[in-house]
C-alpha cells in the first residue's frame, strides 16, 4: 500500500476514534451544562466553547477524511468529484443542516423537550448565535475541501465560536428566564 493511502487508512482510524469519544463528550455535557448556565456562567461559556470546538474539529477532520479518500481511492469521473468542485455549495447546505439540529438540541437544553409552539421563538432568538457558528462551519468545510485550511483560518474559526459560545449562553439564559416567568 503506497504512503497517500496508509496515510487516508490512518485518517479514517482516527476519525472513527475521535467519533467515539465525541459520543461520550457530547452525551455528558448535554446532561451537565444545563445546570452550569445558571449557576456558573462563565464556566458554562468556556464549557460551550470547547464543546463548539471539539464539534468544528471533528467537522474538519471528517472532510479532510472526506478530501482524502476522493483524492485516493476513487476513480478520476466527474460525479466523485462534485462536493470538491462544489466547496461552497456543499459547505453552505452541511452548515444548514447542522443549524437547524443545534437549534433544536438548543430547545431540548432550556426545557428537556422539544416544543413545538416555542421553536419559532427558540429560532428567533438563535439567529445572531447560528449566524456566527454558521460562518465558521461554512469557512471552515470550504477550506478543508479546497485543501488551503491554514493555522491562521483555525484560530478564525475557533475566535468565531468563542464568540458563538458567549452568544449562546445569553440566548440560553434568556429562554430560561422568559421560559420561567
Amino acid at each position: 500500500m503506497d504512503s497517500n493511502k496508509k496515510r487516508t487508512v490512518l485518517l479514517g482510524a482516527i476519525l472513527l476514534f475521535f467519533l467515539g469519544l465525541s459520543y461520550i463528550e457530547n452525551t455528558s455535557f448535554f446532561v451537565y451544562i444545563r445546570d452550569s448556565f445558571i449557576i456558573n456562567p462563565p464556566l458554562a461559556i468556556v464549557l460551550m466553547f470547547i464543546h463548539n470546538v471539539l464539534a468544528i474539529s471533528l467537522i474538519i477532520l471528517a472532510m479532510a477524511f472526506y478530501v482524502e479518500t476522493v483524492l485516493t481511492f476513487m476513480p478520476k469521473r466527474k460525479i466523485e468529484y462534485v462536493v470538491l468542485e462544489n466547496p461552497k455549495v456543499f459547505a453552505a447546505v452541511f452548515t444548514v443542516v447542522i443549524l437547524l439540529i443545534s437549534i433544536l438540541r438548543a430547545s431540548t437544553l432550556v426545557r428537556g423537550q422539544v416544543e413545538v409552539n416555542m421553536l419559532a421563538l427558540v429560532m428567533l432568538l438563535s439567529m445572531p448565535n447560528g449566524l456566527v457558528e454558521g460562518y465558521g462551519i461554512f469557512h471552515a468545510i470550504r477550506k478543508t475541501l479546497k485543501k488551503n485550511l491554514s493555522m491562521r483560518d483555525l484560530i478564525l474559526i475557533y475566535s468565531f465560536f468563542f464568540i458563538a459560545a458567549v452568544i449562546e449562553v445569553g440566548l440560553t439564559l434568556t429562554l430560561i428566564w422568559i421560559w420561567t416567568k
